[in-house]
């Protein structure tokens, strides 16, 4: 459902959720009289790639040159779509932009095959070391996390969590912009190049750090 009605002058904003995650990720946000779309996630299909699940997707697209707004994992689907679509701007928040800024430890799992072995109930439950992960500190932080992990469909989940492991992208379109928290437990910062840094935010930013990213989001999306 859109947000906001649509303007003859503002562009329209496709927004990408995050692992595990859906368009609540983005709840309190306000991008003023921007028009706003939610990319919905399909059931991927067995062996996907990311290339082919993000064709998939395109459907959703309907505005010409589109600005995509891809959180976390969907800043990295945000990107695949990209190469396959005329996009005004890609922007990251709390993401990766190619294989680099994968966190070493997670392509070490998926090449191991450590990531098949993890029952897919674990990653769904919620517990101090997720609320750690996630920077979900405050109580209504922790239940909305808890209610997202809870309705994450599990095939998604683990076939999301070994493509991104194994994803090689080292293509970087000029026209994106990144935009991280320093404290962001989940993709750390030290493994992050050229974003723009939110001091002391976590993964959850765009929940407990929403005034901030929404000014910083309207001023970018001029």
């Amino acid at each position: 459902m859109d947000k906001a009605i649509v303007s003859e002058n503002q562009p329209t904003v496709y927004f990408f959720s995050g692992l595990g995650a859906d368009e609540r990720a983005f709840q309190r946000l306000d991008l003023g009289n921007a028009a706003i779309r939610y990319i919905q996630w399909l059931v991927p299909e067995k062996a996907e790639s990311f290339a082919q699940y993000a064709a998939r997707l395109l459907p959703q697209i309907t505005s010409p040159e589109p600005i995509l707004v891809g959180l976390s994992f969907g800043g990295i689907m945000a990107l695949e779509v990209a190469k396959q679509l005329s996009v005004q701007k890609v922007i990251l928040l709390g993401s990766v932009k190619n294989k680099h800024e994968i966190p070493p430890y997670y392509r070490f799992s998926a090449r191991i095959g450590l990531n098949r072995f993890i029952p897919v109930t674990w990653l769904k439950k919620t517990n101090k070391l997720t609320y750690w992960l996630f920077g979900a500190s405050s109580l209504a932080d922790q239940r909305l996390l808890q209610q997202i992990l809870h309705d994450t469909d599990p095939r998604f989940l683990t076939w999301a969590m070994h493509r991104l492991a194994l994803w090689q992208n080292e293509v970087i379109p000029t026209e994106i912009i990144h935009i991280h928290g320093t404290a962001d437990h989940v993709l750390p910062y030290r493994f992050i190049k050229n974003a723009i840094p939110i001091d002391q935010a976590g993964h959850f930013m765009t929940l407990n750090r929403a005034e901030e990213i929404s000014q910083l989001l309207r001023r970018l999306l001029h």
